[in-house]
């Protein structure tokens, strides 16, 4: 009978919205409460980004064109919908952990917090009441969580595509899976039911997806180091000198 109460409830919230389970939580998805929580705890995250930026391009005007070039990215990516056959739903990348191995990972959070506005305003693509909560998982977990990876393999000594192939792929599951964990914890009194449900919907178009952000972040990031490590160096969470 539980799992039945599950099947129903993944199919019923698929009927509501189809970016329902996307990385975009869509609006009206979230209780009022859960919606509440998830931008009272973004917040701060978005604010800090806000003021990051504005240090480093007082002193480095070079990082405001940067922002621009790597949010582009972003934004592309986030917005580019993949359908999920099973769900009948979609889902897309999340380019976060780019953002957070060029920009610094709070900067990597406003990029994403601005593409999630404009994608809730101009797009359909989200919402307004959920947008704390896709900041949460894209912005604030995505960036902290790709970072981490990228520096550990790093100082396990692989390369720069093999870490950003790490950074990226690392990115894409994390967001993700806060975001399976986010509609569970809110939408279903049986909470691991609810949850393996919802993640594994995800499995057959999240993986490939999260294998090709790996590789373009990968590839991003030993072009960057490459031809145009001064870009790194605007960076005030400097990750490490400019040696391969």
């Amino acid at each position: 009978m539980r799992k039945v109460s599950i099947s129903v409830l993944v199919l019923l919230l698929i009927a509501l919205s189809k970016n329902a389970y996307a990385m975009h939580i869509s609006e009206g998805i979230l209780p009022p409460a859960e919606a509440t929580v998830t931008f009272i705890i973004s917040l701060p995250f978005v604010f800090f980004g806000f003021y990051y930026i504005y240090r480093i391009k007082k002193s480095n005007p070079l990082f405001m064109p940067l922002i621009g070039l790597i949010g582009a990215s972003i934004f592309v990516l986030s917005a580019f919908p993949i359908p999920v056959p099973i769900a009948g739903t979609c889902s897309h990348p999340a380019g976060t952990g780019l953002g957070a191995i060029i920009l610094g990972p709070f900067a990597s959070i406003v990029v994403a917090f601005v593409s999630l506005l404009i994608q809730a305003l101009f797009m359909a693509h989200g919402g307004i009441t959920t947008l704390g909560a896709n900041t949460l998982t894209m912005g604030v977990i995505g960036s902290f969580l790709g970072l981490a990876g990228y520096k550990i393999a790093r100082k396990m000594g692989f390369n720069f595509f093999i870490s950003g192939f790490i950074a990226g792929f690392i990115a894409d599951i994390a967001t993700y899976a806060a975001t399976a964990f986010i509609l569970a914890i809110s939408l279903s009194p049986d909470f691991f039911p609810a949850f393996k449900e919802i993640s594994i919907a995800f499995v057959p178009t999240q993986i490939p997806l999260g294998i090709l952000e790996g590789i373009v972040t990968g590839f991003a990031v030993k072009y960057i180091y490459t031809h145009k490590p001064e870009l790194i160096n605007i960076n005030i969470f400097k990750l490490e000198t400019l040696k391969n």
